[in-house]
Parts: C-alpha cells; structure tokens; sequence
C-alpha cells in the first residue's frame, strides 16, 4: 500500500475493493494536496474571483481576461519550490516550461514571464549554488523559447535555507475566438497526446510537492523533471497552428500528475469519462510500466481533444514539428477512468472519485503569538546606516539576475527589468505593465495586513507607470499546513488578498497554493510568503521612467507612519522594530491619484516606495542625476529615523518640472514639495541632521549583489 491509510479505506469503501498498485498511483497523485487542495479549497473559496473582464477564471490551467480589440490576456503563476530544491536548474527551468504550457493551452501565445524567488542568505555556500542555479535554469528556459523576463524580485532571508520558493508568472496573448479551454466537448473524441516522449524523470511529483523536504534529497531527484527548451518552441507553435485551424476542441498541459492528471482532468471538466490506451503513449526509454508511464511527469507534452474526423490532419502537424505524437484514448459516456496496458485493464475507477473526489481537511488554526512591540533603536550614524541598507542584498540592483535574461526577445519591451513595473507595447493595439512578489517579513508579522499590502504594493507598482490593474494572480507559499499557527497564517493572508483585491476592484483570477515548505535539513520554516503577480492596462501615452533628468522637482506623496517592524533597517539593525505596517484604506486613494496624474502627463519621472524607506527611495530614484531634499515639512511628528527608514505604504516620488500643479491635481491626497533633481550627489536634510551620499558611493553600494556573484 502506497496511499495513506486513511485515504486507502475511503477509496477501498467507495470501489468495494481494495485498489491495485497502479489505481493507488493515480490516487495518491490525484489526491494530493498539490492537486487537491484539501488543506485550502474553503479558505481560497472566499477570493473576489469574477469581474467585467473575466473570460475564463480559477480552475483552468490559466486565466483568460478581456483587452480590447478582440484581444484577450491569458495569465497564470505557478510555484516549482521542492524540485528547485533537490536540482535547481531543471526544478527551476521546468517551473518556467509548465507555466509557459498552462498559457498555451488555452490558445495564447506566451509573451513575458515573471520570476519572484526567495533564497536564504548568501553567507551559506549552498544558498550562493541554490541562487546561481536557479537564475541560469530560468535564463536558459525562457531565452531558448523566446519568452522575455520582463519583471521579478529577489527576497534573502534565513527561512529560505533548504527551501528556497521558484514562483513564475506568465502572460500570453489570444483572439476570443481561439481561446481554448481543458474542459471536454464530446464523447467519442480522440486524445492526442503530442510533444516529448515520456521517461521515468518527474515519477511521483505531486505528491513529493506535497511533503517536506528533508536533508536526504538525493532520494527525491526521480520526482524532478528535465526541461527541454527546444521541444517546448516547436511544442508552443504546433499547438497553436492546430488551434488556430479549429482542429482542437479542448486541450491540456501535462504537468502535476502526467497523462492521469491532464486526461482525468479534461474528460470530469465536461462530465465525461475516459478510456487511456497506456502502451500507446511514446516513450524515451523501454520497459516502463503503466505506473510510470500513467504518473510520470516528463516535460514538454500536451493532451488535446480532437473529433476523429481531424485526427489525422493534428498528427501530420505534430510530425511536421518533429514532435512525438500518438493517439493515446478517447472520452466515453460512462464517466469512468479505464487504462488499458498489454491487453488488461489496469486501472478502472470512477472518474468523479478520482478527480475532486478527495476528501478536505478541517483544519484547525491559532493566532501566532504577537512579538515584542519595542521601538526601534534610533540610528546614531544616518550615512553609515542608508549606505547598509543600500549595500543589503534586498536592496541593491539585481543587475547580476537579469542580465542573463533575454528581456527584449518579441521586441514588446518598452519598461527593462530594474524598475517598479515591467512595461510591454504590444503591436497588438494596448500597452500592459506587470508587478509581481511580496514582502514576508511583513506578512509574517501580521499576515491579513502584510498580505494585502502586498497587493497593494504591487498596485502601487503600476500606478507609477500608470496603468490600472485588472488581474491578479498569486503563489501561497506556507510551511505544514497541519502546524495551526501556520495554518492561521494561511487563512489571515487569504483574508487579507481578498480585502485588498475589493478594495481595488480588481478579481483575484487564479494562483496556485504551495504548502509543506521547510527543511530538516537547515531546520526552517518558510516565512508565510503570499507572492503576488499582477498585471494592468496602460491609457498614459507618456510612461515615466524610473530615473529623473536634472532640474526637475521632488514631490513626496502620502504620509510616512511609525511603522520600522519587519523593515530593512531593523534586519540591518538586528531589532525586532515594533510595529509593522498597517493596512489603510486611504492607500487605494492615493495610488488611483498618482495613476491619475501620470495619465494626466503631470509626472516626469516615477517611482514608488517600498523596501529600506524613503531614504533609499530618494537615492534609488537620483542615484544617476542626484538630489537635495529637506523633509522637515514632511515629518509628522516622527523621528529621522521613523521618517527614514519606515517602510509605510501608498507613498511615492515624483518627479514634476511643477510641483504646485502636481500637488493640486492630487486633490486631498498627503502631497509635499521637498526638493529638486541635480547637484550630481543626493543632499538629505531632516531635523537638523544632513546626509550627503556621493554618486560613486551610491554606485558602490548598488552593485553589491553583482560584485557578490561575480567573484
């Protein structure tokens, strides 16, 4: 017996006898959390999923969402944690070809791909490996098939040791009319199984996706895929040539839990069963059984439903790519799932029981308990301690990370990564910009108000690009969900995604949960991590870069709050920091008034605050021209320190050639003139005390990361 007991007795009850090796195998894949979502469907259930724009929402292999002329988004985000754990470059690499495969199938062509990643501290020798490793599997994936990364984020931090988190966002364009989905159509239909052939690499990864990890991971790599770039471009643009042709009536990537997991899925969507011909299916190797080749996880291969009548014309197209191709086993009326292997039938259940028919957890849930609300020490050297902050890992250019990628491939590019947002102009008739991560330090102090500022964050991104968000997309990345802190974590940032995504109005399109993140080996716990992707429609014909020229003038919007828990400088400073930010309603206020003035044309160059504070902010943003601010007005009552370095949200800078105009057009929102551009350093004046950082110290202190990973 291979499935929990538990889940043997009720499939045993249900069948009326006990399942053979093969329908165990099924099960145990199919009836994983990764699969399943026993531990999460109730909470996910309570997310704002709908909208004006919503075509296709959570349960497909991706979105689909309404543009305009006739055009639609596809967009998914997916987590490949434990695989990039045990092989980082194929975990990582894969990550980025099943989510580029989920875009596919439902008729887009992918077009730009996120990456938030989260590593543990780079003192470690093998969180340096782990980093390395991951970023090539990426770069190499996505350069080969000619999808630019156009956006991610880098997070460091302890927790991450053992376990590092591979989140990707992937967004794809599609016409309405060739939107295709997994749900089948027709009993008596063909499935063509088409792409790579199938191996023994990736045996068992939903389930091994649905346990901890432990230091014996050598055991663990049969469960991590092998990528091959080079399939999956041919596989991208023969899908696509039969869907664009009407040949296909639904179709599926094959990824969690292979053919069972793809073709189950497909035929139960329509209400259908299935019959699966497993010595049909082509294969890398000889001797695999119909276990293997049922659950296997190779990489490339896509499952579509064809009416007989159009088989033919699907294989030709399949050859003519060079792609392995076979008619594999056909829907049926009676909703069973029957494989047939050598002449026998191996497996024969009902396809309701084995698809959605996995029992949910209750599980329980107890408040974290709350750490020490002491202030955060006052820092006695301001230069030494922003020149810390910029030096941070978090902080600094992740120059090193996304010049191995090819940004510019599709020549949709307009806004490089290094940014707040990603900026593509699409010949297609629209400009889209995308955001995407979180801040979990942040939500692990308070994960409904860490949770939904991380929305709003990512909100804020576009808002300096000005663009209006219309989807989100997340990855919730947790520990064991069976640890009721853990789990009252999970539920509170679910609670908190929802809240924000109401309060900007935006549906919450589909995601992915990622549960069981630690490590025997580093003995940690993941930091609950909500990583967020999100993506808007820009109506400025004028996009405001980063980095202002001279001669322009500083405006600061929105007020700065005691708010230094779970910031940068309290990491630097070793000091738990009190208070961690609060979610405030007045947010959404000022991101739609900055995205209103950068409509307007009002803003010359923008950029929004978020980790080290506004210090960092002012030397991020005029690190190239230089500045000289007086903050003085801006204070609130707060101490330099508070005023410098709190991480409070809905706050930006502007820069403006009229500040007055600016300040008026944002009405009532928090809004101060507190500088100009040029001088070539970056003056900061507060309380009497001034900071004055030299550009070559600024160089310095940015390139840290890079100069880190090249020695």
């Amino acid at each position: 017996m291979i499935l929990p007991r538990e889940d043997f007795e009720v499939i045993t009850r249900a069948l009326g006898r006990e399942p053979n090796i093969v329908e165990q195998g099924c099960f145990l894949n199919l009836w994983s959390e990764h699969c399943s979502y026993r531990s999460s469907a109730s909470v996910l259930s309570t997310l704002p999923t709908t909208g004006e724009r919503v075509l296709v929402g959570p349960g497909d292999d991706a979105a689909v969402v309404r543009l305009e002329n006739g055009w639609a988004l596809a967009i998914g985000m997916e987590s490949h944690n434990h695989p990039s754990y045990v092989d980082p470059y194929n975990g990582a690499a894969t990550g980025v070809g099943g989510i580029v495969r989920d875009i596919l199938s439902m008729g887009a062509r992918p077009i730009a791909l996120m990456d938030p990643l989260y590593f543990g501290g780079l003192e470690k020798p093998k969180n340096v490996y782990l980093f390395e490793h991951v970023v090539a599997g990426i770069a190499d994936y996505g350069n080969c098939i000619g999808v630019p990364v156009v956006r991610g984020e880098v997070f460091f931090h302890d927790s991450y040791s053992g376990n590092p988190l591979v989140n990707v966002v992937c967004i794809g364009l599609v016409r309405e009319e060739n939107i295709t989905t997994s749900v089948s159509k027709r009993a008596g239909d063909a499935l063509v199984l088409i792409g790579s052939t199938t191996g023994r690499d990736g045996l068992g990864g939903a389930s091994f996706a649905s346990r901890d990890l432990s230091s014996c991971s050598d055991e663990d790599r049969p469960s991590v895929q092998i990528g091959d770039p080079y399939t999956e471009k041919l596989l991208i643009e023969a899908t696509l040539e039969a869907i664009q042709k009407g040949l296909v009536r639904a179709c599926k990537d094959l990824g969690a839990a292979g053919l069972t997991g793809a073709s189950t899925e497909l035929a139960a969507k329509g209400g259908l069963g299935l019959r699966i011909y497993a010595d049909r299916v082509p294969l890398r190797e000889e001797g695999l059984t119909a276990y293997e080749i049922l659950i296997a996880e190779s990489q490339e291969r896509m499952v579509l439903e064809v009416a007989p009548e159009n088989v033919d014309e699907v294989l030709s197209i399949a050859e003519r790519y060079d792609l392995a191709h076979a008619v594999v086993g056909e829907l049926t009326e009676e909703k069973r799932f029957v494989v047939m292997f050598r002449g026998e039938v191996v497996v024969d259940v009902p396809i309701d029981l084995l698809v959605g028919g996995a029992p949910m957890y209750e599980r329980e849930s107890t408040p974290r308990i709350a750490v020490s609300a002491e202030r955060a020490p006052e820092a006695h050297d301001l230069k030494e301690v922003l020149l810390g902050l910029l030096s941070s890992p978090n902080i600094a250019s992740k120059e090193w990370v996304y010049r191995q990628y090819d940004h510019e491939v599709q020549i949709r590019t307009h806004t490089k990564p290094g940014e707040d947002a990603g900026v593509l102009v699409c010949p297609e008739g629209f400009t889209l910009a995308l955001s995407c991560g979180c801040n979990p330090r942040h939500v692990s102090l308070s994960p409904y108000d860490g949770t939904a500022l991380s929305v709003l964050e990512n909100a804020s991104n576009l808002a300096v690009k000005g663009a209006e968000p219309i989807a989100i997309v997340n990855c919730l990345n947790f520990a064991d969900p069976e640890d009721r802190e853990v789990y009252f974590d999970f539920a509170e940032s679910v609670r908190g995604l929802a809240e924000a995504a109401r309060l900007l109005g935006v549906p919450v399109v589909g995601g992915n949960v990622s549960f069981y993140n630690e490590s025997e080996e580093f003995d940690t716990k993941v930091l609950p991590t909500p990583s967020i992707g999100m993506v808007g429609i820009v109506r400025s014909r004028h996009i405001p870069p980063m980095h202002p020229v001279e001669g322009l003038e500083l405006v600061l919007v929105g007020d700065t709050h005691a708010e230094l828990g779970g910031s940068e400088y309290c990491a630097l400073m070793g000091s738990d920091g009190g208070a961690a930010p609060t979610m405030r309603r007045e947010y959404v206020k000022n991101i739609e008034a900055v995205r209103r003035a950068v409509e307007m044309g009002l803003v010359s160059a923008a950029h929004d605050l978020s980790l080290g504070g506004l210090a960092v902010g002012v030397c991020k943003m005029a690190a190239k021209c230089g500045a000289v601010v007086e903050l003085d007005e801006a204070a609130n009552g707060l101490t330099p320190t508070e005023l410098l370095f709190s991480e409070s949200y809905g706050r930006f800078l502007l820069a403006t050639k009229e500040a007055s105009t600016l300040i008026e057009e944002l009405g009532d929102v928090p809004a101060w003139h507190i500088g100009h551009t040029g001088e070539e350093d970056v003056h900061i004046s507060v309380r009497g005390q001034r900071v004055v950082l030299h550009s070559d110290e600024l160089l310095r202190a940015d390139g840290s990361l890079t100069r880190l990973m090249r020695v």
